[in-house]
């Protein structure tokens, strides 16, 4: 197919007129699920779905005719739609996995909730306040849906690990949380930077739905494909991956959103035309008394991707492995203790398929709305401190940034 015109026609045949029923599915029941957005993060989802047992991607929703060409040759049999909205009629679709970019989260989340299905949303949740809070209201509206939050590492054996470290007493007063996200790519080759097809036109791309509710803007294929580097679609790198460290100790330590973040750095490396900054550092003030620290940058990959929490009888060091060091100061007969992850775990597939147990079963997720919401409000404190050059803090009682 080489034209929106072709998938319309196919569109008009592929709506089904029955309604979701709203019923918790049996232990076996077969799950039907759609993908909205199917690019190479909702394509990765899909691809772990399939192997998983009693679940079948049925239907695929895209603005760009091409990405919806390359799905069916992962699931020849799936509808194909460039209007979501068509997806979500088919009453037969049971889940529907969300990974748009981020400014059309709640958009593609309220709808799905609206049409009655169950979601998982990828990260990060919300790209607002006012987007997290009418997310909110949307899952409370809906009643019984499952919702995962794509915190793959909420489904790590990591959380119990570290939560075994937490509970044993070992660790004293914990006042501090430092982590960090480095990477590197080849001179030439800037992180994140995607080519621009000829294909790439307003005759294939469906470029008013790609704005949503964003400023409105003449057709650019470079803004459309990467999208990750403009701040009217994407949180950048704070959005990407401080996220996912953030997440996995705001569910074991049960942290709420911070008092207060700042946010420093700026473009110093790829001058690409990117707005969001490839090196930069945050700090968020936690009221649980413990300051929870980030830093990342894309020259040098040395550091990895670590947190270490920081306690006055002992350290929870979490990289490749998790494990337990003691302060000797205060600890001086405390040995290290290595976690009991199993090694080689597929994070994304595990936490889809613990979407799917819950689907059927209504039980809470790994990674529920609650922690989803509080995540992305403090990633939303940390970008717009950046930009306005400012700490900010969370007003609780109003639920405001201030």
């Amino acid at each position: 197919m080489d034209s929106r015109r072709k998938f319309i026609g196919q569109m008009a045949t592929g709506i089904a007129g029955t309604l979701a029923t709203g019923n918790v599915l049996g232990a076996n029941d077969r799950i039907r699920i759609g993908l909205i957005g199917a690019g190479d993060r909702g394509m990765q989802l899909v691809r772990e779905a399939i192997t998983l047992p009693n679940a079948e991607v049925v239907a695929f929703a895209d603005i760009y005719t091409k990405r919806l060409e390359d799905a069916q040759r992962t699931v020849p049999d799936a509808k194909t739609y460039l209007d979501h909205r068509y997806l979500l009629d088919d009453g037969s679709i049971d889940a529907v996995f969300i990974a748009t970019p981020q400014h059309l989260h709640a958009e593609h989340f309220i709808a799905s909730l609206d049409a009655g299905k169950h979601v998982y949303q990828e990260k990060t949740m919300a790209f607002s306040v006012d987007h997290a809070k009418r997310m909110r209201a949307a899952y409370q509206k809906a009643g019984r849906r499952t919702v995962q939050v794509g915190h793959q590492s909420c489904s790590s054996g990591e959380t119990v690990d570290a939560t075994t470290f937490l509970n044993s007493g070992n660790m004293g007063k914990i006042t501090a949380i430092h982590s960090h996200m480095y990477r590197n790519t080849p001179h030439g080759k800037p992180q994140w930077s995607r080519p621009v097809y000829p294909d790439m036109t307003p005759e294939n791309i469906i470029w008013k739905a790609f704005l949503g509710s964003a400023p409105q803007h003449e057709f650019d294929a470079n803004r459309y494909v990467n999208w990750r580097f403009f701040w009217d679609y994407s949180g950048g790198n704070v959005y990407e991956n401080m996220c996912h460290q953030l997440a996995f100790w705001y569910k074991v330590m049960g942290l709420q959103i911070p008092k207060s973040v700042n946010m420093v750095g700026g473009i110093y490396l790829w001058k690409d035309g990117r707005e969001v900054p490839d090196t930069m550092n945050v700090a968020l003030e936690q009221s649980e008394e413990i300051l929870f620290t980030w830093d990342s940058g894309f020259g040098n990959n040395e550091l990895g991707s670590t947190e270490d929490v920081l306690g006055t009888d002992g350290t929870i060091a979490r990289g490749q492995q998790i494990r337990y060091l003691p302060q000797k100061v205060n600890r001086p007969q405390g040995t290290e203790i290595a976690g009991n992850t199993r090694t080689g775990m597929n994070e994304t597939k595990a936490h889809i398929a613990n979407f799917l147990d819950c689907v059927r079963s209504g039980a809470e997720p790994n990674c529920p709305f609650e922690l989803g919401f509080s995540v992305a409000i403090a990633c939303r404190m940390a970008v717009d401190s950046y930009r306005q050059g400012r700490t900010l803090m969370w007003d609780a009682g109003r639920e405001e940034i201030i």
